[in-house]
């Protein structure tokens, strides 16, 4: 029986983490070198549809693993459920997508499991039979081939925008893959933690990381007052505004907009990029979308060796007019 690689997807109220399909193609990768196997988790309380959604990609087997104690999410649910899960799989190699909630109980997991975690991979090299995962170091200024220390399962989690989802596979020859209901096991001690609603800051709170169309802004905006060129274009787009820390630093959009080593890490369709100069802790947290478009009147921006698209010009003019023109496009 092949080596298998254990997917843990991602869900919260009744909707699927699109970073799930991201994690499922670095699998699939990783197996067509390996000729490990690919299957997929998730944990959850009432989620067998949302299983189906997973077992549409090329992937051997789905496993809802149900319990209404995973109904809302706690790290002591999750670890314990996961925990029993994984020793009984007994997996080669399980990813998780590096979203908020894997952070909080992917940590507790290995240490429950007694296992190494490799935390926010960016890629993976399989030579001579060795499996070493890639992950920036200093805010992106080098990265790092590690390799895993002790023995299987090992534990990954992979970062937003480090795999295109459109690189896993379709729906498999034979159709779908089964999905398999899975009663998970549940710990007989009263809960520590008892789950609230979702905080929000406030109500416009939104995670980029979902978003599909981003138009970011940097130091080039100039002023406060010129925050609507870029509010405009992203409403026209159907997508969300974010920012360079400079701008959420000055108070222009709040904190959770902020794109780059200290803020969201994204991976959109589409990104544009106004008067952003391009620094390395900026590019960390965006150079994942799948097509970059960048504004910017200085031609020797960094941010043009990584865009698509690259528009040197002024912003102030190039900005109203493609606003326009999109509009008229959408009529």
């Amino acid at each position: 029986m092949a080596d298998l690689i254990l997917v843990v997807a991602e869900q919260r109220e009744g909707k699927l983490n699109r970073v799930s399909f991201e994690t499922i193609a670095a699998a699939q990768l990783i197996a067509k070198e390996t000729g490990w196997a690919v299957e997929v988790v998730l944990p959850g309380s009432g989620v067998a549809a949302l299983a189906q959604e997973l077992a549409a990609k090329a992937v051997g087997k789905v496993y809802a693993l149900e319990a209404e104690a995973l109904a809302a999410y706690t790290s002591d649910a999750y670890v314990y459920a996961l925990k029993a899960f994984i020793s009984e799989k007994q997996p080669k190699l399980v990813l998780f997508p590096h979203t908020y909630q894997v952070r909080d109980f992917a940590p507790r997991l290995a240490l429950a499991l007694d296992r190494t975690l490799i935390s926010d991979a960016t890629g993976y090299k399989y030579e001579n039979g060795s499996l070493r995962f890639t992950r920036q170091m200093f805010q992106g200024k080098f990265a790092a081939d590690v390799s895993f220390g002790g023995d299987a399962p090992w534990m990954a989690t992979v970062q937003i925008g480090a795999f295109r989802a459109d690189h896993s596979g379709d729906q498999t020859a034979s159709g779908a893959a089964a999905v398999e209901n899975v009663t998970a096991a549940v710990a007989n001690t009263p809960a520590r933690v008892t789950p609230h609603e979702v905080f929000q800051e406030a109500k416009q709170t939104v995670d980029l990381s979902q978003a599909e169309v981003i138009v970011a802004v940097g130091r080039g905006i100039k002023e406060q007052k010129n925050m609507p060129l870029a509010e405009n274009l992203a409403a026209a787009l159907g997508g969300e505004v974010a920012a360079s820390r400079p701008i959420c630093d000055n108070g222009w959009l709040p904190l959770e907009r902020q794109i780059g080593s200290s803020g969201q890490t994204v991976a959109p369709k589409l990104y544009i990029a106004l008067g952003v100069s391009g620094a390395i802790q900026h590019i960390v947290g965006m150079k994942g979308a799948r097509t970059i478009v960048a504004i910017n009147k200085d031609p020797e921006a960094p941010i043009f060796e990584i865009a698509d698209v690259a528009v040197v010009g002024d912003l102030f003019q190039v900005v109203p007019a493609l606003t326009e023109e999109v509009k008229k496009s959408r009529g």
